[in-house]
């Protein structure tokens, strides 16, 4: 078999030896190809290679150009987002000063430490020497971190003392950054607290004027864009986007020289009659300006952890009470208008009280027959009924609601209250003759300091306000000519024989009114806690201020009595003695301040032993005052806490 196939390899076919002849004489053989393999070099194929080399660098490169240079805008975008940043530039917010440009509010820059917590988190131990220089345990800062491990930043401390965020940065922690912010610093601290109010840890305005005046005093920031290294730190501005707008200020018609003395005398009468709160209201008469508001308890702004929300409360426009005998000017004013009655007119009293439905109305004793003006020196409620009751039900309310009672004042601080004025159409049997004294409606300290204002003014009632050079629109409430009767009528009040001889300055003549309210229990009755009042204004000749003090639930077992005339009345004195010394204001009583001197020219004789004496003038009460910053008559509280700027 194999003998077969064999020779068919060999033998079967004739033209094999044919073909490998001719194969052999063409150079097709093994050694031909040997041959033939010989002619390629090595330089022939390293240029082949460089060639294919050439040509894929060139690929790359034409590559590259189409990426960098045609079609670049997604690798920007992409570049960008890695390492180009915009950032806000920080902006004061507007000081805010006094009628006199005394600094009320002001901003002070601070820095705010952040982290990078991805960052942060490579360096684990680390986290504990930086939770000591913020004060703050290290676990809870390692949990804040582990809780924002996903976020690129987080706040390690608002609004801290630069120097001290230096001190931090300089520890060298990485992922940990500062930014420029402003904290806001109140220089007269609780002084000035309710009305200025506050800001949150954004200086945003929460409370007070900085709240009303927030879009005025915020300004607008303004924004760059940077490039960040990897560490978070800037190496190029770029571009400045918008430029940042600090904020306006804002000028007050407070005096802050008045202010402190209203806060300084109403801390004095709530400290000497163990009250539990007390407000005042300093009013321009002529043009309506709030020189003074202050109120206790009161909070330092610039501290406020710690303080309570009744703290905080401006009870002089948030508060309502009911005014007591500080109503009866307006109801005298009222019969006046209607023409009926003259302030000589005789009002029988007898016997000093009278019924008034279920009720009875009672003086303080039986004052037999009075004149008008005589119903407001010894503040007859029983008068006061008399000449209610002969006067229309719409006609007495409308000529109250003329003065601001029962509609908000109009001043723009926030939470302003309106009281409450009952219509004619909801009165029980006996709300108009007790309104006519003072209780069935209630009002604000502010709204009774306008009505005072308003009989100041000849009767023109303006809305209070607390930007200076604003002007409000006035109404009449009643004429000029009811208005001099009943500010003369009240004269009497702080006159001998009347209620309020303690308002008495020297040298000048004092108009007011007495108020002793009882106090809503809130449970259909009245308390036994009481209010006391007084409203008045100074110098009647030429009106210039009216004021109205507030002392709530005095002690009256102390022994300083609790009714507006030993409470109220001498804190009005104090206040408007050292304001007409500020001001400058000229006295109308001359003849009783020169009658004073020759008294204690005579009395300085006598202990002299009949020896002239030095002639020295006698200063009133308050120019014998300490002045701001000084210490404290013995057993008052500590001075005013002004807080430490950060």
């Amino acid at each position: 078999m194999s003998t077969r196939q064999g020779g068919r390899s060999h033998g079967g076919d004739p033209h094999g030896s044919r073909w490998s002849r001719l194969r052999a004489r063409l150079g097709l053989g093994a050694q031909a190809r040997m041959r033939g393999r010989s002619h390629y070099s090595v330089r022939q194929r390293m240029t082949l290679v460089g060639g294919a080399l050439a040509l894929c660098s060139l690929a790359l490169v034409a590559r590259a150009f189409d990426v960098q240079v045609f079609n670049n805008e997604f690798y920007v975008r992409q570049g960008d987002a890695r390492s180009l940043r915009e950032l806000p530039i920080p902006t004061s917010r507007g000081m805010i000063t006094d009628r006199n440009g005394e600094p009320l509010a002001v901003s002070t820059p601070v820095d705010s430490l952040w982290a990078n917590p991805p960052q942060l988190l490579k360096h684990p131990d680390r986290i504990p020497e930086l939770a000591q220089a913020l004060g703050v345990p290290g676990d809870e800062l390692a949990r804040k971190l582990s809780q924002r491990a996903d976020k690129e930043f987080m706040y390690l401390a608002r609004r801290m003392n630069p120097e001290r965020a230096i001190q931090i940065l300089d520890l060298g922690v990485p992922g940990v950054f500062s930014q420029r912010e402003f904290r806001r610093f109140y220089p007269q601290g609780e002084a000035i607290a309710h009305v200025l109010g506050f800001t949150n840890i954004d200086d945003r305005g929460q409370e007070g004027l900085e709240l009303a005046f927030d879009s005025w005093l915020s300004g607008s920031p303004g924004a760059k864009r940077v490039i960040r290294d990897g560490q978070g730190r800037i190496i190029e501005n770029v571009d400045l986007i918008r430029p940042a707008e600090p904020g306006h200020d804002l000028t007050l018609t407070i005096d802050r020289r008045v202010q402190y003395l209203a806060f300084r005398e109403l801390r004095r009468a709530l400290h000497d009659a163990k009250a539990s709160a007390g407000s005042a209201v300093v009013l321009d008469v002529e043009t309506g300006e709030v020189l003074a508001m202050a109120n206790l308890p009161s909070y330092n702004p610039n501290q406020l952890d710690g303080g309570s929300g009744d703290s905080r409360r401006n009870r002089a426009v948030t508060d309502v009470v009911e005014p007591g005998s500080t109503m009866k000017p307006i109801t005298v004013a009222a019969a006046l208008t209607t023409g009926k009655v003259t302030p000589n007119t005789i009002i029988d009293t007898n016997p000093g009280s009278m019924r008034n439905g279920r009720y009875t109305i009672n003086d303080f004793r039986n004052y037999g027959a009075l004149t008008v003006t005589g119903i407001l020196t010894n503040s007859s409620n029983v008068g006061s009924a008399k000449l209610a009751l002969a006067m229309p039900d719409t006609y007495f309310h409308e000529f109250i609601h003329g003065f601001g009672y029962g509609s908000k004042p109009g001043s723009g601080f926030p939470g302003e209250a309106s009281g409450l004025l009952a219509a004619p159409g909801q009165w029980s049997g006996t709300t108009k003759t007790t309104m006519s004294y003072g209780y069935g409606l209630s009002a604000t300290p502010l709204q009774i300091a306008v009505a005072y204002a308003a009989i100041a003014n000849g009767g023109r009632v303006i809305a209070p306000t607390f930007v200076k050079g604003q002007r409000n629109e006035a109404s009449q409430a009643m004429t000029p000519e009811v208005a001099r009767q009943v500010l003369d009528a009240m004269q009497t009040v702080t006159e001998t024989g009347g209620t309020a001889t303690r308002a008495a300055i020297l040298g000048y003549h004092v108009a007011g009114k007495t108020g002793t309210a009882r106090k809503f229990s809130g449970t259909g009755g009245y308390s036994r806690e009481y209010l006391a009042l007084f409203a008045g204004v100074v110098p009647v000749e030429h009106p210039r201020f009216a004021m109205v003090v507030v002392i709530d639930n005095p002690d009256a077992s102390k022994g300083h009595g609790y009714g507006g005339g030993a409470v109220a009345a001498p804190v009005f004195k104090n206040v408007m003695e050292g304001t007409l010394r500020l001001m400058d204001v000229q006295p109308d009583d001359i003849d009783t301040w020169l009658a004073a001197q020759q008294a204690a020219r005579d009395k300085r004789v006598r202990a002299n032993g009949g020896k002239p004496a030095l002639d020295l003038p006698v200063l009133p009460q308050a120019a014998q005052a300490a002045p701001p910053g000084s210490a404290s008559a013995p057993g008052l509280p500590a001075p005013v806490s002004i807080g430490g700027a950060p």
